[in-house]
């Protein structure tokens, strides 16, 4: 999985899935694509929960958020038709006031030797769900390139995500 792609290079990798597979994704694991799914579907359900998102990984990351936090920002945003844009919250600090009904706040943390964990949070008064995916080896993100690599070599011209290959 990769990030940071500008438009230009996602034009001609859709201008190359007319005449190859193409797949693309923000995380190679499986388990953070179940969870965007999840995570998207309990948006729709938990309208009236605040959405708080929690990325965390290792001292030596160069972006935050990562990829991945902002895949799943804006699959809850989109299940609550809310432009991800708008709502988004990135800080907190000082007197801020109350939180807003539709902010989507997305926070990092970067320390020690952590692959990666991504929490999406959904809050009520009372109660909260959260959904939770730890990659605990690089190796899970080169288990699901590999087992991709294959089903993609079977498939059509076309522009694919791992929704696809998870049927959902």
């Amino acid at each position: 999985g990769t990030t940071g792609l500008d438009e230009k290079i996602l034009h001609l990798m859709q201008s190359a899935s007319e005449v190859m597979p193409i797949f693309y994704a923000t995380n190679m694991s499986l388990g953070v694509a179940v969870l965007n799914y999840l995570a998207s579907k309990a948006s729709q359900m938990l309208r009236n929960f605040d959405i708080e998102i929690l990325e965390m990984h290792h001292r030596h990351k160069k972006d935050a958020p990562s990829g991945t936090a902002m895949t799943l920002a804006q699959s809850v945003a989109k299940a609550r038709n809310l432009e991800l844009e708008k709502v988004r919250v990135s800080r907190r600090d000082g007197i801020i006031g109350e939180r807003s009904k539709d902010e989507i706040a997305v926070m990092s943390l970067r320390g020690g030797d952590i692959v990666g964990r991504h929490t999406v949070g959904f809050y009520e008064d009372g109660e909260f769900l959260e959904l939770n995916h730890t990659a605990t080896s690089r190796a899970t993100f080169a288990k699901g390139a590999i087992k991709i690599a294959i089903w993609l070599s079977k498939q059509e011209a076309k522009m694919y995500s791992i929704n696809d290959f998870l049927g959902i």
